[in-house]
């Protein structure tokens, strides 16, 4: 590939790690722009995680061989197997060397693992770049050729070098978009969801429910004596009590696969649930209650549930699952009930919801004084 060709190459690895819409798919998008600007028949990308002192490989793309996934599960190699890269990460460039890239091949007289890993998968040589992120080794991509092609040579791994920096940059960019993305959905208190990410879901679930009939649940749960907390033993404490009522609804939202569990703001918490029947999720409901009235702070907690697995009528929008959802969580507030109020199993809780939908259209209603 003559220099036209090689900064096309690069150009297009950009390209596809920018238009990526998840980390796994950069990384792939990565793995497949440096095989292909390389002439390789195979590339993996693999991060060193310090803690546990290995490699771990994240994708293998390209002419894999027996054992040899996609996106391994759990394909990993000691540092120390490899004395090149401990060579290094605690020699070289500790000693102010620039992060460089090398050449092994199957044939070569140096003895190594690498070396018999070429020769066991019938490959004849590859490339290794270290990938640095903001000064430190984060991994490394690798790619080889299969036997009977051309070796990779010194200008090879030059390029290699240029493509790992390529990789690294838009690693980076991709870590900040995840970052982003990861405080526009959560809450910064509980490090649950928050309201947006939670209206994201129950649209993406009623879509499902109206092609497919997924059981859609929803289940909204309200702090008692969170106020009291506040006032009488501080806003440190009244944090305290969400943040534990937060990982009480956590372990119960994951005995239903697939659960959104969110503090929608204040006192106020929910579940998403599709999927799961809405007898399960009266179950989990009933838990979240049990164990909320254990905290050693507060006063329990009021659930409502509204699911389109229970008689409520056609639900065409999420704001009128949480209408209903809110109706009997209120009712279930009024009556200080240790047990989630169900709409669909409270026709009161119902004719509530809708007539509330009635006076104000397209907003989510309070129904205190109502009950």
């Amino acid at each position: 590939m003559g220099v036209d060709g090689r900064l096309r190459a690069v150009v297009g690895l950009a390209q596809a790690m920018a238009a990526a819409c998840a980390p796994r798919d950069s990384v792939r998008a990565a793995a497949r722009g440096a095989r292909v600007a390389m002439d390789g028949s195979f590339a993996a990308i693999s991060a060193w995680e310090r803690e546990r002192g290995r490699l771990r490989v994240l994708v293998n793309e390209g002419e894999r061989r027996d054992g040899e996934e996609e996106f391994p599960e759990d394909e990993s190699y000691p540092v120390h197997d490899f004395p090149e890269i401990t060579e290094f990460l605690h020699e070289r460039w500790v000693g102010g060397s620039g992060p460089h890239a090398w050449v092994e091949s199957a044939a070569g007289n140096r003895p190594g693992r690498r070396g018999e890993a070429l020769r066991r998968r019938g490959r004849g040589s590859c490339v290794v770049a270290p990938i640095v992120l903001s000064g430190r080794a984060w991994g490394e991509l690798y790619v080889a050729r299969d036997e009977g092609l051309a070796d990779f040579g010194e200008d090879d791994a030059e390029f290699a070098g240029v493509l790992a920096a390529v990789v690294a940059a838009g690693l980076a960019q991709n870590e900040r978009l995840e970052e982003a993305r990861r405080l526009a959905f959560t809450d910064p208190l509980t490090g649950l969801a928050n309201r947006r990410a939670v209206d994201m879901r129950l649209d993406e679930a009623l879509e499902e429910h109206r092609r497919a009939g997924a059981v859609v649940s929803l289940v909204v749960c309200d702090l008692n004596g969170l106020k009291k907390v506040n006032d009488t033993l501080g806003h440190a404490m009244g944090d305290r009590l969400l943040e534990r009522f937060g990982s009480v609804l956590s372990l119960c939202g994951a005995m239903l696969t697939g659960t959104l569990v969110a503090r929608l703001g204040g006192d106020e918490f929910c579940l998403v649930s599709v999927g799961p029947s809405a007898d399960e999720v009266v179950r989990v409901a009933e838990e979240v209650c049990a164990r909320a009235a254990e905290l050693e702070l507060g006063e329990g907690v009021a659930c409502g549930v509204a699911s389109t697995g229970d008689p409520i009528g056609a639900v065409r929008s999420s704001r009128r699952l949480f209408r209903l959802a809110d109706a009997a969580q209120y009712k279930a507030k009024a009556a200080r009930s240790a047990q989630p109020v169900v709409a669909g199993r409270d026709t009161a809780v119902v004719r509530l919801a809708d007539a509330a939908a009635r006076e104000a259209p397209g907003e989510r209603r309070r129904f205190r004084g109502r009950q």
